[in-house]
């Protein structure tokens, strides 16, 4: 009987996704000299059908395994609380000695044999979107607050740097605070309408705060060039050598100041270092600050808002100030893509970007560090590799992601503990109390 409704389930899966295949994938325009001809797929939705039907019935049979060796460690609790806490246990190591290794591996890796000019370049997406997890970490991961507006500070910093540079000469490193700076202050002002939201209403909020931003970019055009962005935007030197091989008359290149052969490669290298260092300097500042009583008055707030009340901290300074810093953190990064891409527009800051940098975190394991970089790479270098199969990639993505939920709801390295307890973790209250 269960093998007949497993199978029944499947069905109506394969059936389902054949019916919303049809109009996506099952016809293709196609130029024939005069007007557009239609050509028929249905081979794909055949195949889709049969992906479905077979992944659906293994994820019943996956279901079914799982529901039953739940019922079995449900009736040993202790077995239930050890395998939580190996699960704790694996995040906090993870934190303590797997970052240590990635970072020694991200330091050198423009020096392995492979790390060819694609490679070093994909690498510096990666830690963009590293560096935006660890931003939005503190605002979902360490204080609880649902933010889905995260890529308006990203804007803010990027059209900071932009119009900083093209207007008033500043260059990178001068503008850097600037950008963080004004992205805080929108963080605090998109703080104050959400003071007592949560949940969901803050989520819808966020969004709305997101949406005004980039209708704004869009619009304002003799200010932010409206749909056609802004172009040549000034790149990065190093402490004042350009990376050109011809540099401005009286100034010496950076090629020419080491003695080195003139390699475009070089500035792609000195842009990974910076955006490396970058991240490195949002983690520490992540790091310690939680350590701090602001660090601890976030968690106690994701924890439980009326027992942080009742103790006597203040919801509303905890909020803005998650807020501010998150959002200035996202401003960095946003000043540092604008200087890397020499081009930005509004549709470089889409609610999309806002959708992945969530999933970074959740996927991540909220208030892992070390998780975020593994999902950022994960999500950032999923769609690179499926860019062979350019029809069926964000099909693979969003599969991926569903994949990583069902096997790891919890994150990929769950650690969301509080920095400080009552009692030691494991230990029962009031254990050793007179």
């Amino acid at each position: 009987m269960a093998v007949a409704e497993r199978l029944r389930d499947a069905f109506l899966a394969a059936l389902v996704a054949a019916v919303l295949a049809l109009p996506l994938i099952g016809f293709e325009t196609i130029d024939t000299g005069g007007p557009l001809g239609i050509k028929t797929r249905f081979d794909y939705i055949a195949y889709s059908a049969i992906a479905v039907f077979f992944g659906r019935l293994g994820m019943r049979i996956a279901f079914d395994w799982r529901r039953r060796s739940r019922e079995k460690s449900m009736q040993d609790e202790a077995a239930t609380a050890d395998r939580k806490e190996l699960l704790s246990d694996l995040g906090r190591k993870a934190d303590k000695w797997l970052m240590p290794a990635l970072i020694a591996f991200a330091v050198i890796l423009p020096m392995m044999p492979f790390a060819s000019r694609t490679v070093v370049d994909l690498a510096t997406v990666v830690l963009i979107y590293v560096m935006l997890g660890w931003g939005l970490n503190i605002v979902v991961g360490l204080a609880g607050l649902l933010d889905l507006g995260y890529v308006a500070f990203y804007a803010v910093g990027a059209y900071t740097y932009a119009l900083l540079s093209m207007h008033f000469g500043f260059g990178f490193w001068s503008s850097l605070p600037l950008a963080g700076l004004l992205a805080a202050t929108f963080g605090v002002i998109l703080g104050f309408p959400v003071l007592r939201l949560r949940g969901d209403y803050l989520a819808i909020v966020t969004l709305g705060f997101g949406e005004i931003i980039r209708v704004i970019l869009l619009n304002w055009q003799s200010v932010t060039g409206g749909p056609a962005g802004i172009s040549g935007i000034q790149r990065p030197s190093f402490f004042g050598f350009p990376f050109s091989a011809d540099p401005p008359e009286g100034t010496t290149a950076f090629h020419q100041l080491f003695d080195l052969e003139f390699a475009s490669i070089h500035r792609i290298i000195f842009l990974y270092y910076v955006i490396l260092a970058l991240a490195l300097v949002t983690n520490i500042f992540t790091m310690r600050i939680r350590k701090l009583p602001v660090g601890r008055a976030w968690e106690a707030l994701r924890e439980d808002e009326i027992a942080c009340t009742a103790l006597g901290i203040n919801p509303t300074n905890t909020k803005l100030t998650a807020f501010a810093i998150g959002a200035m953190f996202g401003g960095f990064a946003g000043s540092f893509f604008a200087t890397r891409q020499g081009f930005i527009s509004p549709e470089s800051f889409s609610f999309i970007e806002s959708a992945v940098i969530l999933a970074i975190v959740v996927l991540g394991g909220m208030g892992s560090q070390a998780g975020i970089v593994l999902a950022a790479a994960f999500l950032t270098l999923l769609p690179e590799v499926a860019r062979e199969f350019a029809l069926f990639r964000m099909l693979a993505f969003g599969a991926a992601m569903v994949l990583i939920m069902v096997w790891r709801p919890q994150g990929l390295l769950a650690h969301r503990e509080p920095t400080m307890r009552l009692h030691p973790a494991g230990a029962k209250a009031g254990k050793g109390a007179p």
